[in-house]
């Protein structure tokens, strides 16, 4: 059965997440990276991208994921159209490798940005990184060296991180230093382990 050992690694955008899933996968945590198959699954299907938007995103055998990105963050109706097309093939990849993850009958981390947005996931435990908008917004600018228009922009896209401060069931703060989120990481691994060591 898939999802049965999966734990939820999510946050807002420039929240830490990154930082936090390395630590996981340093102590040992088995990840599936959402993103990642998100990746494999555009370069995958091209075929049916150069169908939907035109060959002209493709570029050299890959697909133009920059202007790929630049189409649909602008225009709602062929962003939904994107997702009816990849959405449920990530979904599909992601359960394929979590019920190979589940054999091992250990808690592993899968990382979903948009958890919360998709409600697709029947996962019951989730992480989330936390940090306030300001610094996300603060973060972002300096990531992307975006504009503070267009870094608004992408972190109003998706739910807010107080939102997403409520739903979860483990909460790690990357509000301060390097070694305060290490702290705040280290009590929720050890409140997995220990659940998981109760079931």
């Amino acid at each position: 059965m898939a999802f049965q050992y999966a734990v939820v690694l999510t946050g807002g955008i420039a929240s830490g997440k990154s930082s936090v899933a390395v630590l996981f996968a340093l102590d040992g945590f088995d990840l599936i990276d959402a993103d990642k198959v998100a990746h494999d699954m555009l370069e995958l299907h091209q075929e049916k991208i150069a169908q939907l938007f035109g060959s002209e995103y493709i570029n050299e055998g890959k697909v133009d994921r920059k202007a790929l990105g630049a189409l649909i963050f602008s225009n709602p109706e062929e962003k939904k159209r994107l997702e009816a097309l990849m959405h449920p093939l990530i979904f599909e990849e992601i359960k394929r490798q979590s019920e190979e993850k589940d054999l091992l009958k250990r808690p592993y981390i899968i990382d979903i940005p948009l958890f919360f947005e998709t409600k697709r996931y029947p996962i019951k435990e989730s992480i989330v990184v936390y940090t306030p908008k300001e610094k996300q917004l603060e973060r972002l600018m300096k990531r992307d060296d975006s504009t503070k228009e267009e870094a608004e922009q992408r972190i109003n896209a998706q739910m807010s991180i107080e939102e997403k401060k409520q739903a979860a069931t483990y909460l790690i703060d990357n509000s301060k230093d390097l070694k305060f989120l290490q702290d705040e990481y280290a009590k929720v691994k050890n409140k997995i382990l220990d659940n998981y060591i109760k079931d």
